[in-house]
């Protein structure tokens, strides 16, 4: 189960009024954003039947494509890449495997990056699973217009629609009418949870069956987190823990929470918390700003800012147990030319261990606040768990913040700009007077 250790000092019972009134309005529905809940009930009630059709999905994918295109931005990309390389590695598609390698397209606006994918598949077979609500969002548009062009060119209008799936809404939008006019398999966007809520969802669990994880465990781990939360209210309840301790340490005037973690298999795992967090939190003036670091490594380039800047920083350690068993030793060097025979025999998972201990001691006694959250490994249970964790302390911790934590109006702001440059109708006389201030 999921394990989390606050500052000293930090009293999460002086929240217990606003965590429950908080845990009320989540868990009955009655709050800011009601509309897009759905996924605080979504391990109990999932569809099963589509459960079934995406597993299926996911097999005939194995069967005949060397290599998936998952088309998508933002939650609808971040979700499954984040579980895929943590639980399978962030070497996925190096590894010998008997899955297909999987990409991910439609997150960016970089040219040199599709024609960078194209390359790599080759002549190989592959498949598509383009996600989007409405089908329009530019990014993941622009991609799904070149693939589909690409599979019809080699499979044909009847072949290519066979190797189409597509994630989207139930019932309109403009990718749901394309699907059905051509024949793609199509699975639902929930109508009641938002892009950033939906790693659990048809959105994140073709791609991640795809790659070859149970999505069974996946949700019973996602299920126990829900349980959990559901029926227990309290500060001992880790996600009560570490919403109460991030609001406590923000009114604080703790400004940016710094989630750092120890092995780079968690690094999609921290961009999907950031977006989890930053477009839940981020409104009206107020929120923590997420920002994630990578230890070791980081420690050379933001260790001193860690330990000696402006103490306007939280620092979230996320750690996984003692589930690293490389076996990767240090040998013992006759010359012992590098100082390093004290540690021959010690594996590389231990020395890891001690410069994480090593580095909580240095930035606790450097009056940085440091909380923990240990996943207890890297399963698809143990992942299911973290992935509910933190959605649930996300939504106390934007109710207790006084936010809607489950829209993002300032989202659109770029876009408009962006079709005004291009112009797109309806945005011509906007776009030149930005083409006169630019």
């Amino acid at each position: 189960m999921i394990k989390v250790s606050i500052p000293q000092g930090i009293e999460v019972n002086a929240l217990d009024r606003e965590l429950q009134e908080a845990h009320g309005r989540l868990k009955n529905k009655t709050g800011a954003g009601k509309e897009f809940t759905g996924w605080v009930t979504l391990p109990g009630d999932y569809d099963r039947d589509e459960f079934e059709r995406i597993q299926n999905a996911a097999r005939k994918i194995r069967g005949e494509s060397d290599v998936l295109v998952v088309i998508g931005i933002g939650g609808s990309y971040l979700g499954p890449r984040a579980v895929i390389e943590l639980i399978k590695s962030s070497f996925y598609n190096s590894l010998p495997r008997n899955n297909p390698e999987i990409y991910y397209v439609g997150n960016n606006l970089s040219g040199d990056y599709i024609k960078n994918i194209i390359s790599i598949i080759g002549d190989r077979d592959f498949s598509v699973n383009v996600i989007s609500k409405s089908g329009t969002t530019t990014e993941p548009a622009v991609a799904f217009r070149i693939f589909r062009r690409l599979l019809v060119g080699k499979y044909g209008a009847d072949g290519a629609a066979g190797r189409i799936y597509a994630t989207t809404d139930k019932a309109r939008g403009t990718l749901k009418t394309l699907s059905d006019a051509m024949g793609y398999e199509a699975f639902a966007v929930p109508d009641d949870i938002g892009g950033r809520f939906s790693a659990l969802s048809a959105v994140g669990l073709l791609p991640i069956a795809t790659a070859g994880i149970d999505i069974q465990e996946l949700m019973g781990g996602a299920a126990e987190m829900m349980d959990l939360c559901s029926h227990s209210a309290t500060p001992e309840n880790p996600a009560f823990a570490y919403a109460a301790a991030r609001s406590l340490l923000y009114r604080g005037g703790n400004k940016i929470e710094v989630l750092a973690y120890w092995d780079p298999d968690f690094m999609f795992m921290a961009e999907w918390w950031k977006q989890l967090y930053g477009e839940s939190e981020g409104k009206g003036g107020k929120g923590l700003y997420p920002a994630s670091v990578s230890f070791t490594a980081d420690l050379h380039s933001m260790g001193q800012y860690l330990q000696d800047g402006e103490r306007v920083l939280i620092e979230t350690m996320l750690i996984a147990g003692n589930c690293s068993h490389s076996g990767i030793t240090v040998n013992n060097d006759p010359e012992d030319s590098d100082g390093l025979n004290f540690l021959a025999g010690k594996t590389v998972d231990e020395i890891n261990t001690a410069a994480l201990q090593g580095t909580f001691l240095a930035h606790t006694d450097g009056k940085l606040p440091v909380l923990t959250v240990d996943a207890g490994g890297k399963t698809a249970r143990d992942i299911g768990r973290l992935i509910y964790f933190f959605e649930y302390a996300c939504g106390l911790s934007g109710y207790m913040l006084e936010v809607n934590p489950f829209d993002q109006p300032g989202v659109e702001a770029y876009k408009k700009n962006m079709f005004a440059l291009l112009g797109k109708p309806g945005y011509e006389a906007e776009g030149g007077m930005l083409r006169a201030r630019l």
